[in-house]
């Protein structure tokens, strides 16, 4: 909430299905309007708007006062960034506030909105948060630089207060959703919910025929086997019966909608064949793996997953996992490094509470956001 620039008047949170839209825009209503009823929430799923048009809704409750409209689900409803776009033009004392799927590319894919929509990614919690939720602390986040530089002491405040691993584990099998926190069976939870991200932010949002659900869900479940791991097109193209190049877009789509993570080597990008496909987080590997998981592949996933939200990631050179915008080399470790170390490599180690020189423990990334 505190990266928002408040004072625009039409604002897009994006972000995959489960990470708390939803909550995001209740609370955003509770914690700056209370009971004042110039804010109010609808969902469009709402079967009222199947008759009534939002600009039609909006104007009505600007008439009658309204200054604040949060708008969820707005990918449900035809036509809307056209309709968003009047509502912008029409009432122009109205502030909207708007979710949509992560899928959604509200700048590039539509102009309409182009130059008057503030768009922001709602990501899932980080380890830092899970954190502060779970032991009931109050870590700021730390820049990477700080981290390269200063990891020790930041390292050392932190253990001074808890251990960071009497969490960190759960983190990586269910801290990335915060629905982990309902009554409800958590894998099960989560595979329902990937499972509606390839129904509708894919086959509903690219418009995709609903008999090609089964060959996405495959490719997924190929891909999940086998993360992180070069994809073989020929192989997979043969193994869902469709074409090398359906095959490409399918994996570009399950990255938009958050469920893989692509990794190019410096230079490269789609739509040529990623060097590695990754799972998007490591709790979406748990429910497929059935308990056969490979801790280096969780490693990984969790550094790129946490590095991904404000860094470009490549695949590194000899003796490097990745590169990191371009300058940074990284190696992922379990164990802290008793051979030859190399200066210009930072090494992330899984099994290391406090760091010294260029080994950094690898938690310590997960305080980046």
């Amino acid at each position: 909430m505190q990266e928002i620039d408040w004072n625009k008047r039409l604002i897009g949170i994006k972000g995959t299905r489960g990470v708390g839209k939803t909550t995001f825009l209740l609370q955003y209503a509770k914690e700056n309007f209370g009971t004042d009823r110039s804010c109010l929430y609808i969902n469009l799923n709402n079967l009222y708007f199947t008759e009534c048009t939002l600009h039609e809704f909006a104007e009505k409750f600007y008439m009658q006062g309204g200054k604040t409209l949060l708008v969820d689900q707005v990918f449900k409803y035809p036509n809307w960034s056209d309709e968003l776009k009047l509502c912008y033009d029409k009432l122009p004392n109205l502030k909207i506030v708007f979710t949509g799927s992560s899928v959604m590319r509200l700048k590039e894919e539509n102009p309409v909105l182009s130059g008057i929509v503030d768009s922001y990614n709602l990501r899932g919690f980080s380890f830092r948060e899970f954190l502060n939720l779970m032991a009931g602390t109050a870590f700021p986040s730390v820049k990477l630089p700080d981290i390269l530089n200063h990891h020790t002491s930041i390292a050392k405040e932190i253990c001074r207060k808890i251990n960071p691993f009497d969490y960190f584990k759960e983190y990586l099998h269910h801290g990335f959703y915060p629905f982990f926190l309902e009554k409800r069976n958590f894998s099960e939870n989560l595979i329902k919910t990937m499972n509606m991200m390839l129904e509708v932010d894919i086959l509903f949002l690219k418009q995709i025929e609903l008999t090609y659900l089964p060959k996405v869900r495959k490719l997924l479940y190929l891909l999940a086997l086998n993360a992180p791991s070069a994809p073989n097109v020929s192989q997979l193209s043969q193994e869902i019966c469709t074409s090398r190049a359906t095959v490409v877009n399918y994996i570009k789509y399950l990255k938009d909608a958050r469920l893989i993570n692509m990794l190019y080597p410096v230079g490269d990008s789609f739509p040529k064949k990623p060097a590695k496909v990754y799972m998007h987080n490591t709790n979406l590997m748990y429910p497929v793996s059935l308990g056969n998981i490979d801790e280096q592949a969780v490693r990984e996933t969790f550094f790129y997953n946490t590095l991904h939200k404000d860094n470009r990631l490549n695949k590194g050179g000899k003796n490097v996992t990745f590169t990191v915008n371009e300058t940074l080399n990284f190696k992922i470790e379990r164990d802290k490094v008793k051979k030859r170390l190399y200066p210009d490599i930072f090494y992330a180690i899984d099994h290391l509470k406090e760091g010294s020189e260029n080994q950094i423990p690898l938690w310590l990334f997960g305080f980046l956001y």
